[in-house]
């Protein structure tokens, strides 16, 4: 008996088990269809030169492997709908033989009605009459219907397993192809045995078959085509008989030179099965055949004529060109979309934003520790987050940890993992974050409050990879990258003897300065609008915008808390809305503003000068259009550049 692992082997297949993500470790690819791909790639050259029976073996051997199930079976219903017969049956270590069941009862009754079946747990439970399932220890089940081109339900491309499996949809579409696949090879073997059974039928189904069948002599010539032969190509009867069969072939690379070496078999007597051709029609449009040629021979053994049989997979064809058409573009669109929108999670396209964005992309695959610097509010986390998915670790976990939430005491717990008993309350053993984040990344939020014992092991891991849990002995060894934050000023802890010397120096390898929102005030307005958005769909309202007097306000406000104190406010005014667009109409910012507007000193020029700087720094310099400084100081744009220029204020000039 053939067992898996001597299939696998022998076939260098790669186990892919329903629900895995497995596929290309191109970056640029999605995971999901490149995995999609690997699959079609596996079976269609395990069973791309088998047909009848040999092909329902190899599809459901390749299936079972790839997918890794314990069972993959092709069936087909009797006339009367009320029994199956397995046409191929793989059981783990090999074939099943035949049989014949009864469909009542079982789950492959509801794919009668021509219904995708899928079970993934619990299988027995559901059906307790089916005593298959209990001998066979099935635990999940999925059936795909085989229809045939008219809609009739011929059979079923199932697959079964002793344990729970996972939804995947590209898997299901991998079942669907080849479930029609399987379908077709059922109509062609029908269609075959219909033939051998008598003439008439073989005249019957030989022209209303759903496959092109053309009968050639020795010397190239059509003797006889059907219907489907004619209708596909485009010629007529009398156009199509007495024609050199080539005629129908494509002048290209994979059309004549294909057809001659399928033609020179022909004349040394050998069948050809499967040979995929490029072919012609009369309209000049290009189709695909998958040919099968079988050679007839007189009383001698001479070759007088051969039957071909064509199936036409233009289809398929036409949608392989497609992926790889869609792969170029993909990779070509990744190549040039625009820098800030690689990470989808970050809003504002201000200057500052601009070199942060330059910042990650360039550290983001290097692997290197990185210390996110930065106001609270600023969003330290979504850069964290950012730096994760734009690296290689970004199929991995990304662990994160607030190491300002947590008590002193824990924190080393948290980090490393303990051991049972090693402190009260340790009832079991434990692993830390680190242990988690093996592979992948982990994130240090307010790094700065970490303990100074939890210092010097976090010293040790970076410095050695390596560390052990609260009260063990053994040593772990762990890959994470590590990506710290903090809003305190970790030199000033250095001198004060709060934070090692030597760690901030470990951390501080690329740092990253996250500005606050007031020093990117132009960002404003797309921050607003983007939280007006998430919060219009989480209270189901379709909002327009914010009024051009409260968007005013929020560009003049100084933001103490940043990013989340925009976000609390846009959310509450959301709540509180009663048009289309929002009035930002609680006393917060019209009164923070106010507030925080510096009291004016100096000569009047001075104050004017000064608060045009204000204003010009808050539209990012900005003169004309609706968020303007002419705008905001109501004044006509050019009488704004007179009294820029009479002030000696240029984008150069900061006031002191």
């Amino acid at each position: 008996m053939i067992t898996s692992t001597q299939k696998r082997s022998e076939r260098g297949l790669e186990l892919l088990p329903i629900g895995s993500k497995h596929g290309s470790n191109d970056s640029k690819t999605d995971p999901h269809t490149a995995r999609t791909e690997t699959l079609l790639r596996l079976i269609m050259e395990g069973t791309a030169k088998a047909t009848g029976k040999a092909f329902f073996s190899e599809l459901v051997c390749y299936l079972a492997l790839t997918l890794g199930v314990r069972y993959a079976f092709v069936s087909e219903f009797t006339r009367d709908k009320t029994r199956g017969r397995t046409l191929a049956f793989w059981a783990d270590d090999g074939y099943m033989d035949e049989m014949v069941y009864l469909l009542k009862g079982t789950p492959c009754e509801s794919v009668l009605l021509g219904n995708i079946v899928f079970y993934p747990q619990n299988i027995q439970a559901i059906f307790p009459d089916d005593c298959e399932l209990v001998k066979l220890e099935a635990v999940s089940y999925l059936a795909v219907p085989l229809i045939d081109r008219y809609g009739t339900i011929l059979g079923l491309l199932g697959a079964m397993n002793n344990k729970p499996m996972n939804e995947e949809p590209n898997d299901l579409s991998v079942f669907k192809i080849f479930a029609a696949r399987a379908a077709a090879e059922i109509e062609r073997i029908r269609a075959e045995d219909a033939l051998q059974a008598s003439e008439k039928q073989f005249r019957d189904l030989y022209e209303e078959a759903p496959i092109a069948y053309l009968s050639t002599g020795v010397d190239g010539k059509i003797k006889r085509a059907n219907r489907h032969a004619m209708e596909w190509f485009g010629y007529t009867e009398h156009d199509l008989v007495g024609r050199d069969v080539l005629d129908l072939v494509a002048d290209t690379a994979a059309g004549k030179p294909m057809a001659d070496k399928v033609f020179s078999q022909f004349l040394e007597g050998e069948e050809t099965q499967g040979q995929e051709i490029e072919m012609r029609q009369a309209n000049g449009e290009s189709a695909w055949a998958s040919v099968s040629l079988r050679p007839i021979f007189d009383q001698t053994g001479r070759v007088v004529a051969s039957r071909s049989m064509l199936v036409n997979i233009t289809d398929r064809k036409l949608a392989e060109e497609a992926i790889r058409e869609l792969r170029t573009e993909n990779i070509s669109l990744q190549e040039e979309i625009n820098r800030p929108f690689k990470f989808k999670e970050l809003v504002g396209d201000s200057t500052k934003m601009q070199v942060l964005y330059n910042e990650i992309e360039l550290v983001a695959d290097t692997g290197s520790t990185v210390l996110i610097v930065g106001e609270t509010g600023t969003g330290k986390e979504l850069i964290a987050r950012a730096l994760h998915n734009a690296s290689s670790r970004k199929d991995k976990i990304l662990v994160k940890i607030n190491c300002a939430a947590l008590p002193s005491e824990l924190i080393e717990s948290e980090l490393f993992g303990h051991e049972k008993g090693a402190f009260t309350g340790a009832t079991q053993q434990r692993k830390g974050r680190f242990e988690l984040a093996d592979k992948g990344t982990i994130f240090l939020d307010e790094v700065g409050e970490l303990s100074p014992q939890a210092q010097a092991k976090l010293l040790r891991v970076l410095q050695e990879q390596e560390f052990e849990r609260v009260g063990g002995a053994t040593t772990i060894k762990v890959d994470a990258r590590i990506i710290a934050a903090t809003n305190r000023d970790l030199t000033e802890m250095v001198n004060e003897g709060t934070f090692r010397l030597d760690l901030y120096y470990r951390i501080n390898v690329f740092p990253l300065q996250v500005p606050s929102l007031r020093e990117r005030i132009s960002d404003v307005p797309q921050l607003a609008r983007y939280f007006l958005a998430l919060f219009g769909r989480k209270l189901g309202r379709a909002f327009a915008d914010i009024s051009p007097t409260s968007m005013e306000n929020l560009q003049l406000y100084h933001w103490p808390g940043n990013v989340r104190e925009l976000q609390n406010i846009i959310e509450r005014a959301a709540i509180l809305a009663k048009g289309q667009f929002v009035e930002i109409v609680d006393t917060s910012i019209s009164q923070l503003i106010v507030t925080s507007m510096p009291i004016p000193s100096g000569s009047l020029g001075e104050v004017e000068r000064n608060y045009i700087l204000q204003v010009l720094e808050t539209c990012g310099w900005v003169v004309e259009g609706k968020h303007g400084a002419a705008t905001i100081l109501d004044i006509k744009p050019s009488t704004l550049r007179f009294r820029m220029q009479k002030l000696a204020i240029s984008k150069s000039y900061r006031s002191g």
